[in-house]
């Protein structure tokens, strides 16, 4: 399965992106999709995830009531919705299948099909 991650970009504090995370190739339902980010010099972290079997959903501490993830198995697509953007959010930010749930918190090394990579920069 291919993964193409887009929707990055650059935006004032308080603003709002949505990513989206486009399958291609072989896909199932039946997987978690996870979006993960990667700031400089900092460790690649989850920030959110959804089963696609039953809509369950992980988000980090520090996006929680922030984002909002959402997925639509007839485009094969997930989604990202990010407000209240901060410049602490700022990172690269990569989507990821792998395993079917997202767990009690998703690691990377679990996931084996990754997109790109999209840039999202929070700052005035």
């Amino acid at each position: 399965v291919q993964l193409q991650a887009s929707g990055g970009g650059l935006v004032q504090p308080g603003g709002s992106l949505r990513l989206s995370c486009t399958a291609s190739g072989f896909t199932s339902n039946y997987n978690a999709v996870t979006w993960f980010r990667q700031a400089p010099g900092k460790e690649r972290e989850a920030v959110s995830c959804i089963s696609s079997n039953d809509r369950s959903t992980y988000y980090g501490d520090s996006v929680k009531g922030r984002f909002a993830i959402s997925i639509d198995n007839a485009k094969n697509t997930v989604y990202l919705q990010m407000n209240s953007l901060k410049p602490e959010d700022t990172a690269v930010y990569y989507c990821a299948t792998g395993p079917m749930w997202c767990g009690v918190e998703p690691r990377s090394y679990e996931y084996d099909s990754w997109g790109q990579g999209t840039l999202v920069t929070v700052s005035s």
